[in-house]
């Protein structure tokens, strides 16, 4: 019962789901049925928001009592993640600092704390791709060539200085990189990129409804 009540549910709520595309959401009860079940999906997605934080509390705070490595900074993810959260549940009624509005303890800390870390972070990681396309950008071969040239007109046209400089030759070589690199090359590949997300989504989700793929049961 504990595996065939989930495989269960799991196959009725896809295929329903599946056959919704099929039907008018409004008057057909298979449509109706479909809008329920996406919100009960949202409902679902907020309890594991909860379970996450319950998982993350316990998980840093067994570090913290046996004083393990790095426990100072997994204290401080604890205190962040409540002082953050337990402000913002507070109704603004009972004080300004209180919800999410302008001038609120969450306000104040996603401006001034979480904002900055988040450019820091984002900024570091542009040294690591910087580093990264290094490596990979050399002309090693035909194919490594292309990619080098390709990515350097595509950085040229991204900045201001590259597209003044572009413009100094003769034709619009700015209006030519967006046309048959970025509309034409680079969407191409993005679209087979999505394409094949999109089969390996799909693949997944019948193996879901089908009962064969059962590791969200913590099974193979």
């Amino acid at each position: 019962m504990r595996t065939a009540l989930p495989v269960a549910v799991a196959f009725l709520s896809g295929v329903i789901l599946v056959i919704s595309f099929f039907f008018n959401e409004e008057t057909t009860v298979v449509g109706k049925l479909s809008q329920e079940l996406l919100n009960w999906i949202i409902i679902v997605g907020g309890f594991t928001l909860l379970l996450g934080i319950v998982s993350i509390t316990r998980v840093n705070w067994a570090v913290v009592k046996k004083r393990g490595d790095g426990w100072i900074y997994r204290l401080f993810t604890i205190l962040a993640i409540f002082v953050t959260a337990i402000p913002s549940l507070l109704s603004p009624s009972w004080s300004p600092l209180f919800g999410r509005g302008e001038g609120s303890i969450f306000d104040w800390l996603f401006n001034y704390l979480q904002a900055p870390m988040m450019a820091t972070m984002f900024a570091t990681l542009a040294f690591y791709i910087a580093s990264a396309a290094y490596r990979a950008f050399r002309a090693r071969n035909a194919e490594a060539t292309i990619l080098l040239l390709t990515a350097t007109l595509v950085m040229l046209w991204r900045v201001p200085m590259g597209e003044a400089f572009l413009n100094q030759f003769p034709g619009d070589l700015p209006g030519i990189i967006n046309t048959y690199v970025m509309n034409g090359a680079n969407l191409a590949v993005q679209r087979g990129i999505i394409i094949g997300a999109a089969l390996g989504a799909a693949a997944m989700s019948l193996r879901i409804i089908l009962g064969i793929e059962r590791t969200y049961m913590g099974k193979g």
